[in-house]
């Protein structure tokens, strides 16, 4: 599975972006501010390719995406949540978004997604 997230709205504290699955639109994706040097859960990763597996995350002892190998990063994530108050370094789904610091529909885009990559198994993330 070929996953890429265009970002296109850098804001104060979040960065909005769109998520496609080979090639077709998915949601929104939000995350913390792109900065120049890594403040701890305050910062989106980093742009580049990232190998993404599901594994158990403890945090939320569950089964989850699991982004591997991001510099200065550990535990990064796909998971649902609303705003970047959620987000502590990892990338959130959601169906919706008008402006600023929230996307909606969260649980319904993740669900949805989560769905496609277990049939995959494993993915390859561009951060554009």
């Amino acid at each position: 599975m070929k996953l890429d997230i265009k970002r296109f709205k850098l804001g104060d504290t979040y960065t909005i972006g769109k998520l496609y699955i080979d090639g077709v639109y998915h949601c929104y994706t939000l995350e913390d501010k792109v900065r120049e040097v890594k403040v701890q859960n305050e910062t989106a990763i980093p742009t580049g390719t990232y190998s993404v597996v599901i594994d158990h995350s403890n945090r939320f002892n569950r089964s989850l995406p699991h982004i591997l190998n991001v510099p200065n990063f550990a535990g990064v994530r796909i998971h649902s949540g609303n705003s970047s108050k959620d987000t502590e370094g990892c990338i959130l789904l959601g169906t919706t978004w008008t402006e600023g610091d929230f996307i909606g529909n969260s649980k319904i885009a993740f669900d949805s997604f989560f769905s496609q990559l277990e049939k995959a198994k494993t993915a390859t993330l561009t951060i554009i």
